[in-house]
């Protein structure tokens, strides 16, 4: 299905030639210098859509930047690889996708009664080709950059669109 991009959109993208730094599940504390994309409609949100619904109202490649600061762990599980996919879609190659969220089963994961989602550590090397769990789901590919975490508190993970034609070390050489 091709997205619906709004006049809205097509001028923000104008604006920013290289590539707009896209800020999901916003909320109030849209970032500054960032698009914000949320369900709610805010005053700091530009575009209003849900961020399980795909795809976003953005055309391909159109992001250098993707910030989801406190919304995978409110992402329904059996959407991850829908999710991670479509934001691999809205990347440029190179392009950053930064993530910060509480780890799973820590105290700030658990207080909160919307978080569905535990990630931990290894929840990233599903995404990486270089890496063997892979070959589990095999999503479009990303190349882990950093993944911080404590065990106690939160996690900060940022990764990188790779090529799709891009083949790692444990994928068996299939593309």
């Amino acid at each position: 299905m091709k997205p619906k991009v709004t006049k809205k959109v097509k001028e923000i993208i104008r604006k920013n030639r290289l590539g707009i730094k896209l800020d999901v599940g916003c909320g109030e504390g849209r970032q500054e210098g960032f698009v914000g994309l949320d369900k709610r409609k805010l005053k700091t949100v530009d575009i209003v859509h849900d961020a399980e619904k795909f795809p976003y109202p953005l055309p391909a490649g159109s992001c250098s930047v993707i910030l989801c600061s406190h919304l995978i762990e409110h992402i329904k599980p059996w959407l991850m690889i829908d999710l991670f996919n479509e934001l691999w879609r809205l990347m440029q190659v190179n392009g950053q996708l930064m993530i910060s969220m509480p780890y799973g089963w820590s105290f700030g994961f658990l207080q909160d009664p919307t978080h569905c989602n535990p990630c931990n550590e290894a929840t990233w090397t599903y995404f990486d080709p270089d890496n063997p769990l892979y070959a589990v789901y095999r999503p479009l590919p990303w190349k882990i950059v950093r993944n911080t975490y404590f065990a106690t508190g939160n996690m900060e993970v940022i990764l990188e669109k790779r090529k799709r034609s891009y083949v790692g070390r444990f994928t068996g050489g299939v593309k």
